[in-house]
């Protein structure tokens, strides 16, 4: 792995959660990349201290996790233009020891795949129902090829300099919008069954679950509007299906009841019916299928405000600044 690997690792503000970060990669005898997006905390003497290269962003240009990514990228290619792989993980991650031997020995037996991710846990599930369902998200995503790959995934350095990179103006969903553009190039993506990444998500208030999945309406939208012409159709069926839970059901119920009558709301009973349908569809249900269905329901809501916002925003002609929850 000497000489082969590099690290760019992003953040803003993330203290202890920082600080796990580069310690979990430390002596990996690879290079590191700390990228700040304009903290006020002490993430830049941190990272100096760990002996990582720092990027500093200008504030003056809107953050994004992407732009931030690019920029470590740049820096590492520039301190070892030799490098043959990059890891991108999230200043809130801990790196689980074993993952980057196993992602670069695949990446090694398989010369056409572009990025490849593995099992990203979260640390503190129980600490509160939004970290759990955080849990819950990352353990749905099936493993094999995948068309998509998260925040946390290791690259091969000529692919994603053929792609050119993130792209610089999404706020979020810049992943699944990279490999959009990797696999129009034909590399492929894979999730493989190896334990990668323990994830911190630190959600403790319903404000903060509720702006997350405004942020994912807002991918949502925004990647639907790049790439959802045939045959990508890129989050077009996602966008969709928000638009009809979160704004067309409920007007159909509030128009019924003006023009037929409050019979017309009985129509909002597909909601609860839409919990237990999702809940029971793999058997019987636990309290965890119950808490997910009841989430992935209840989360159209927010999504919808964030197609909404990106729809605004384009017609303004302005972009977004970053949507944090944290």
């Amino acid at each position: 792995m000497p000489g082969t690997l590099g690290i760019v690792v992003i953040g803003r503000n993330e203290g202890e959660r920082l600080k796990r970060c580069l310690e979990s990669v430390h002596g990996l005898m690879s290079w590191t990349v700390y990228v700040d997006s304009g903290s006020v905390d002490e993430s830049v003497a941190t990272s100096l201290a760990r002996g990582a290269s720092v990027v500093e962003l200008d504030p003056k240009i809107p953050f994004t996790a992407a732009r931030a990514r690019n920029a470590g990228f740049r820096k590492l290619l520039e301190l070892h233009p030799d490098l043959e792989y990059v890891f991108f993980v999230d200043g809130d991650c801990e790196v689980v020891p074993g993952w980057l031997t196993a992602a670069i020995d695949f990446l090694e037996r398989h010369p056409q795949t572009a990025a490849v991710w593995g099992r990203r846990r979260e640390r503190y599930p129980e600490r509160s129902v939004y970290n759990l369902l955080c849990d819950m998200e990352w353990s749905s995503f099936p493993l094999g090829e995948t068309t998509a790959c998260g925040g946390d995934a290791v690259m091969r350095v000529d692919a994603f300099r053929q792609a050119n990179g993130f792209h610089p103006g999404l706020i979020c969903g810049e992943e699944p919008e990279l490999c959009v553009r990797l696999r129009r190039a034909g590399w492929r993506i894979w999730h493989i069954d190896s334990e990668m990444t323990l994830h911190d998500a630190a959600l403790y208030r319903f404000s903060q679950w509720w702006t997350r999945m405004t942020r994912g309406g807002y991918a949502y939208a925004q990647g639907a509007h790049l790439h959802g012409r045939p045959p990508e159709r890129h989050w077009v069926r996602e966008s969709r299906r928000t638009w009809l839970w979160g704004l067309c059901i409920p007007l159909i119920a509030l128009c019924g009841a003006l023009l037929t009558g409050p019979w017309a709301l009985l129509t909002l009973l597909v909601y609860p019916l839409q919990v237990i349908r999702l809940a029971t569809k793999n058997g019987r249900p636990t309290a965890r299928h119950w808490l997910h269905a009841g989430a992935l329901v209840l989360s159209k809501f927010p999504e919808t405000l964030g197609q909404i916002k990106f729809n605004w925003d384009r017609v303004r002609g302005v972009g977004s600044l970053i949507i944090e929850y944290k």
